[in-house]
């Protein structure tokens, strides 16, 4: 659900402006009702994939990349918002192990949720980088779980990022013989694949 604002004001000039300064929106981006005397109803009216795909032009043409193409697709009622770049400068855009990515994707899920109060879905993907490793991290949750089951002694992996680990864990949560646990902090945040007893 978009957000919305009910407003005390004297004209509907003022309770444009309360609105404005409130939602951090723009006036085009709102809708205003009359609902009483003095009473105002502020309504959001954005196309969140829509805003999404503005602010994602913004970022390429300001950093100066011009030969792109971005596809967005949603699920629902814009509860899902998917967005794929393929631009001349994926590399670029990807970043060292995806770290650029993993920053615009933050900025595009705070970007969204200033529009709604909803719990949205955001992911980015760009040139494929996203589909292709969590591809890998899946290979390597399975090589790693079958040698840990083997075995019966414990693997710790490489430190990764948040959405690695998840990968990880929703990959390896049906195994009968092996589990998965998160162990330290920050950027050390590594998996251990272990053993059930």
């Amino acid at each position: 659900m978009q957000k919305k604002l009910e407003i005390q004001a004297s004209s509907l000039e003022e309770a444009t402006n309360v609105a404005v300064s409130k939602l951090h929106v723009s006036e085009d981006k709102l809708f205003l009702n009359e609902i009483g005397e003095n009473q105002y109803e502020a309504l959001l009216d954005v196309s969140l994939a829509l805003e999404g795909r503005k602010f994602l032009d913004g970022i390429l043409k300001g950093i100066g990349i011009t030969e792109y193409n971005i596809e967005v697709r949603t699920v629902g009622a814009e509860e899902e918002l998917h967005y794929v770049i393929d631009s001349n400068e994926n590399p670029l855009l990807i970043g060292t192990k995806g770290h650029t990515l993993e920053s615009i994707q933050i900025l595009l899920k705070t970007l969204i949720g200033t529009y709604t109060k909803d719990r949205i879905v955001v992911t980015l993907d760009i040139g494929s980088y996203r589909a292709n490793r969590i591809h890998q991290l899946e290979v390597l949750a399975t090589k790693t779980a079958k040698s840990v089951a083997k075995t019966k002694i414990e693997v710790k992996l490489d430190p990764m990022n948040s959405f690695e680990r998840r990968v990880i864990h929703e990959k390896l949560a049906d195994w009968r013989d092996v589990y998965t646990e998160s162990e330290g902090e920050g950027e050390e945040r590594a998996i251990v694949i272990k053993p059930k007893k």
